[in-house]
């Protein structure tokens, strides 16, 4: 339990220096959609470890009712998630994301629908994607990356680049 509040203690405290908008913590733990979603995940992701499947889902639910953020109990989720603006993101099931990642609204990081067992992308740590943009398919996207927003991204990107568009990497 003291782990979780930690993280989540964390997670806020993010959130509070990255966004400029955010004028104190009561601010982040009150009125960000994007905090109140990680509550949601944490808690569901270990009833999901912990075979509660249905349970899981049904918190991961609950989460998307209020927020509009769609991730699935199964994504494993590292520290200091930043999501600004949060509503219409959808995080697989078999997806992973690294620490200090930042993510915009509108982000899927989804499945093309022609893989198996692992069907998502795995972000890397201190990474960027842009709003809009569709992460798909068993990739990886290296550390320290920026996706630009409305991006498509279906390769995998290398460590420190910026890529927009269609898998186009700027360096």
């Amino acid at each position: 339990m003291f782990k979780f509040l930690k993280e989540i203690y964390e997670d806020a405290k993010n959130i509070k220096i990255k966004d400029p908008a955010s004028r104190n913590l009561l601010e982040v733990f009150i009125l960000y959609p994007g905090f109140h979603i990680l509550i949601f995940h944490r808690l569901a992701h270990f009833l999901y470890i912990h075979k509660l499947y249905f349970v899981a889902r049904l918190i991961s639910q609950i989460g998307r009712f209020f927020t509009g953020i769609e991730i699935h109990p199964g994504a494993k989720i590292g520290r200091r998630l930043f999501i600004d603006h949060g509503m219409g993101i959808v995080i697989g099931e078999t997806a992973t994301i690294g620490n200090d990642c930042t993510i915009y609204h509108d982000v899927t990081l989804g499945g093309t629908g022609k893989d198996t067992y692992k069907r998502h992308p795995d972000i890397g740590n201190n990474v960027m994607i842009g709003a809009g943009t569709k992460v798909l398919g068993p990739i990886k996207i290296g550390d320290n990356v920026k996706v630009g927003a409305n991006s498509t991204i279906l390769k995998n990107v290398p460590n420190n680049v910026t890529v927009v568009g269609y898998d186009r990497i700027i360096k």
